[in-house]
């Protein structure tokens, strides 16, 4: 059956043992890109494999722990069946759940380490604590990271281009890596400074030449692991894995990353893999060793049916136990859900979860009399919808549940900028609205209008970005600073967490601002500080019930 929707969803298929389901072809959306994923069960995986080389991927797994065990079991019952199997990941598994990203990704390598990862890319979120604490992940991390077009400061890549996977049987795999460009606009710059990420036709040039390399080294097929996506917003500067397809030969398939979509080949049915997110499933790639082709690619939903390890189920609880004894306590009710979507959502317009968070962060530096050196009606928040993760339900709010929706770290800054520059950020970080962008604000103390009938006039690229600085303000209007009127020559404060103070996302103007401080104050344990003293532990109806109306978004 085919079905077509406009949403990534989740693919639906019974996994069983003893029981054979016809396989289900389902084209997927991925924002306005249709691709199509094939699924099959367990049991429909050929019960003879000798002779097989498979390889079983994820990406994108942002911290589900309790995956690693399912992915594991599975890995065994191919190898049982007499294949030869390589384990790989397309990247961003360092970030996305307290059971990572509070130990800045250790947890997430040791899981890998203990499941036995053969292979792996970078993936954006793998840079969100800096260069130097990447480094020390990798140098505990047992496989081997690949990435052939990210390079450090002094030019040198952060990892080994490619890797060539020789199997039992002779057969040799190429694989090499490629990392989003985006991530110099989706991680603090400030922790990447001085690093360089190839992006459009440097793509596309770099890994021809990782094909052609692992050709002379005699690989009979190449397999690009990719943190690239399919994603709309990564199209116009042709950072997509498809657009690096189109304009490269010799790729045999991509095993794709980034863009959570689900597919086992793109619109134009081009060789590209993706398993979704958060080890939704995992995907199966069939090799035969005698005539050196894929002869088969599907997914594998992991979901209650999908038997676990015993020893990688453990090390996950034992993960889980240590991190919920700290974050698994209740900090304060909410009598109504918590908006953190992504679209239509945090990044779409404005939800009562974002006002909490621009609230929060606000409220934690004007508390401190002093801190700010224009007067509190000069003050704005703003942060990026990008940076919210997670969607709270109505009841018990736990550290836990902030710490999963500002997941990152970030620490609370402030910046101080003329008018004209906050005019020029929000126009930038809304000029596809009302589509989807992770530099979508959220705000608080500001009433501004986004009219997306006006056309954004696109003037240069930022340097090193992926985004543009406006030509003109022509979407943007400002209606009042804290119910006061606007002024573009007046300065203001802008409360915001470290990573748009730096210019990251679409924020690039914040970045060159002379003045500004960081309060050191983490981001979630600012909104925290802010439900249990100033909101008395209780986020109500009639603070939080709607978005407070901080944004018009005129259609």
């Amino acid at each position: 059956m085919k079905r077509k929707n406009g949403f990534k969803r989740v693919l639906t298929l019974a996994l069983a043992f003893a029981m054979v389901f016809s396989v289900a072809l389902t084209p997927i959306k991925a924002y306005a890109y249709s691709v199509t994923a094939e699924e099959k069960t367990v049991a429909e995986i050929p019960k003879d494999l000798a002779g097989k080389t498979v390889i079983v991927h994820t990406n994108d797994v942002h911290g589900a722990v309790d995956g690693y065990a399912q992915v594991a079991a599975l890995r065994n019952e191919i190898k049982a069946r007499g294949a030869e199997v390589i384990l790989a990941d397309a990247g961003d598994y360092s970030q996305g759940s307290p059971y990572v990203s509070t130990t800045k990704g250790v947890y997430a390598v040791t899981m890998m380490n203990a499941t036995d990862y053969d292979i792996a890319t970078l993936g954006n979120h793998e840079f969100d604590y800096g260069y130097e604490q990447l480094k020390k992940n990798l140098a505990r991390s047992k496989y081997k990271t690949l990435c052939a077009d990210v390079f450090d400061a002094k030019g040198k890549l952060v990892a080994d281009a490619n890797y060539v996977y020789t199997t039992a049987s002779g057969l040799k795999v190429g694989f090499f890596g490629m990392e989003t460009p985006e991530t110099q606009t989706k991680v603090n710059p400030a922790l990447i400074k001085g690093m360089k990420f190839a992006e459009g036709a440097e793509i596309y040039a770099i890994a021809q030449a990782q094909v052609d390399a692992l050709k002379a080294q005699g690989c009979e097929l190449i397999v690009c692991l990719s943190h690239l996506g399919v994603d709309d917003e990564s199209a116009p500067d042709g950072n997509r894995s498809v657009d690096m397809l189109a304009h490269t030969t010799g790729i045999d398939l991509v095993i794709d990353g980034h863009s959570h979509t689900v597919m086992t080949a793109g619109e134009a049915n081009e060789a590209v893999s993706s398993t979704g997110t958060k080890n939704e499933n995992a995907g199966i790639v069939i090799i035969d060793n005698a005539s050196k082709k894929i002869e088969d690619r599907f997914l594998i939903k992991l979901d209650e049916t999908v038997i676990k390890d015993p020893a990688i189920e453990a090390l996950a609880k034992t993960i889980k136990d240590k991190v919920d004894a700290e974050y698994d306590v209740e900090l304060a009710k909410t009598d109504v859900d918590l908006d953190g979507n992504k679209a239509p959502g945090v990044r779409t317009g404005e939800t009562n979860l974002g006002d909490l968070i621009a609230d929060g962060i606000r409220w934690s530096v004007l508390k401190e009399k002093g801190a700010i050196s224009v007067p509190d009606d000069h003050v704005v928040a703003i942060t990026n919808g990008g940076g919210i993760r997670a969607s709270i339900k109505a009841g018990s709010v736990t550290k836990k549940d902030i710490n999963t929706v500002l997941p990152f770290g970030n620490t609370v800054a402030v910046i101080y900028v003329k008018g004209s520059v906050l005019l020029e950020a929000l126009e930038a970080s809304t000029y596809c609205t009302p589509d989807a962008i992770g530099g979508f604000p959220q705000v608080s103390g500001i009433k501004f209008s986004v009219n997306t009938t006006v056309p954004f006039a696109q003037g240069e690229a930022y340097p090193e970005s992926t985004y543009y600085k406006p030509a003109a303000i022509g979407r943007v209007t400002i209606e009042s600073i804290n119910g006061k009127p606007f002024s573009a020559d007046d300065t203001y404060a802008v409360v915001t967490n470290n990573f748009v103070a730096a210019g990251g996302d679409t924020y690039y103007a914040f970045g060159s601002a002379v003045n500004q401080f960081d309060t050191g104050i983490v981001m979630d344990e600012a909104v925290m500080d802010y439900v249990k003293s100033e909101l008395g532990g209780k986020i109500s109806a009639a603070e939080y019930g709607a978005p407070k109306g901080n944004i018009t978004i005129i259609k």
